[in-house]
């Protein structure tokens, strides 16, 4: 029977040597296969468990080659960790020396991008491959603080042999994970580490604490960012007719104007001036701010734009609009396509309860028909209005639709599909057999 999880970190305060004796017998009774006198602590069974699945090797892990001096460099200066860097060696750097620590910075994917501290300890790391450019995923040297903490997205102190490689067990790592505040991205992991006599327990709610110092950082040069792009735009904004936004590079909205608020505008990964068509806004005329995009939503006109539902073709829903952007398609889920074919029925519009008595039978279930005309709305933008909902009357809307009536979203089980079914039967006798797809609009 195996003993409940020890308290490691206390007897490592109190007996590096004899933790350090306990944790090896654990780890290689669990590599055999055999149960353990002592269970190691979750989040550290958990990671073994994941790298004997993955088959890193418990003797000398995977080992990845070095990132070059240049690919390091181009890291370093994309990484938003680069803000945070007087932060991190502010809060961590003095007392880590004195410990006889190291602070490691790794991105997202692990790779060390920033390494200082005690030089004895920088040296005992090299021996390690613990490394600027080094690969410190867990699949690439197992458990480790590095890459355990970018997995669990929490912080992970890993002392001894619960390091998955053995040999990494004269080692103790607390690392935890900085995100993005913004949108809850892993932008890296934090780390101190050093040889095993220098644990202490304290040491990863210290790291944490100053990890949670640069996200608070980066929230406020976020912040501070739009606050100064505002400056820049709202003039501009204030002298433009329609609806409009100025964002920063990554779509962050620092002012709006003839529209409601949106916190963030998706936006290509590569993105240019000129006419653009957005998701959300349909066709665009986009320009350079400094710090960010002027993006002004261009009024689709009649002649412009022509909207296809295309039904015709069995587990196949598409939706292509063409305008003066240039034409876009969309998959369609089921649930969409029912709306879409339901408003192209009622080119007058149709209200939520409407609609929900048209997809359930039953009027109430307004809620479910809200959120959904919602997430239609992402796309379609302003071809799409509401109160009623319904295409913009300048829209030219065409269904195509199967030949046989049953073809028509087969699956569906609303009652106003039933009975548009039961139409196309009745106008076309023994089913539909005209030479290609019926039309509607």
């Amino acid at each position: 029977m195996v003993d409940p999880p020890m308290n490691m970190a206390r007897l490592a305060a109190v007996d590096a040597a004899q933790a350090a004796r306990v944790l090896n017998e654990v780890r290689e009774a669990r590599l055999a296969g055999k149960h353990a006198r002592i269970a190691p602590r979750p989040v550290i069974e958990q990671s073994w468990a994941r790298m004997l699945r993955s088959g890193v090797d418990p003797e000398h892990g995977r080992g990845s080659p070095l990132l070059s001096p240049e690919e390091v460099g181009r890291r370093r200066r994309e990484s938003p960790l680069r803000h945070v860097l007087p932060v991190l060696r502010e809060g961590l750097l003095s007392v880590a020396d004195v410990a006889r620590h190291i602070m490691v910075v790794a991105d997202a994917e692990g790779r060390v991008l920033w390494r200082e501290g005690a030089p004895a300890v920088l040296r005992k790391a090299d021996v390690l491959g613990f490394e600027v450019g080094a690969d410190w995923r867990e699949n690439a040297v197992g458990t480790n603080g590095v890459g355990t903490p970018a997995v669990v997205r929490r912080p992970v102190q890993v002392f001894g042999a619960e390091h998955f490689v053995r040999s990494h067990a004269s080692w103790t790592c607390s690392g935890a994970p900085i995100t993005d505040p913004r949108d809850g991205r892993l932008l890296g992991v934090v780390d101190v580490s050093g040889p095993l006599e220098t644990m202490h327990p304290a040491t990863l709610a210290w790291v944490d604490s100053v990890a949670k110092l640069a996200e608070a950082r980066l929230r406020e040069l976020h912040l501070t960012s739009l606050e100064r792009l505002r400056t820049v735009g709202a003039p501009v904004l204030a002298r433009l007719e329609g609806r409009a936004l100025v964002v920063d590079r990554d779509g962050w909205t620092a002012a709006v104007t003839g529209m409601p608020y949106v916190r963030r505008l998706a936006l290509p990964n590569s993105l240019s001036p000129g006419r653009r068509r957005l998701a959300a806004l349909g066709s665009c005329a986009v320009e350079p701010l400094a710090g960010g995009w002027l993006v002004q939503a261009a009024d689709e006109t009649a002649a412009g734009v022509r909207m296809t539902l295309d039904l015709s073709r069995p587990g196949c829903r598409t939706l292509t609009v063409s305008g003066a952007a240039g034409p876009w398609s969309r998959e369609l889920s089921a649930r969409h396509a029912e709306l879409l074919l339901l408003l192209a029925e009622h080119r007058a519009g149709r209200s939520a309860a409407g609609l929900a008595e048209d997809l359930f039978g039953d009027g109430s279930r307004t809620v479910t028909v809200r959120a959904e005309m919602s997430r239609v709305r992402r796309y379609l933008g302003a071809l799409l209005l509401d109160r009623p909902y319904r295409f913009r009357e300048d829209a030219d809307v065409e269904v195509l639709l199967p030949e046989e009536p049953a073809a028509l979203l087969p699956h569906s089980t609303a009652p106003a599909l039933a009975r548009l079914r039961g139409r196309a039967r009745t106008a076309t006798g023994d089913g539909m057999r005209t030479p290609g797809p019926n039309r509607m609009g």
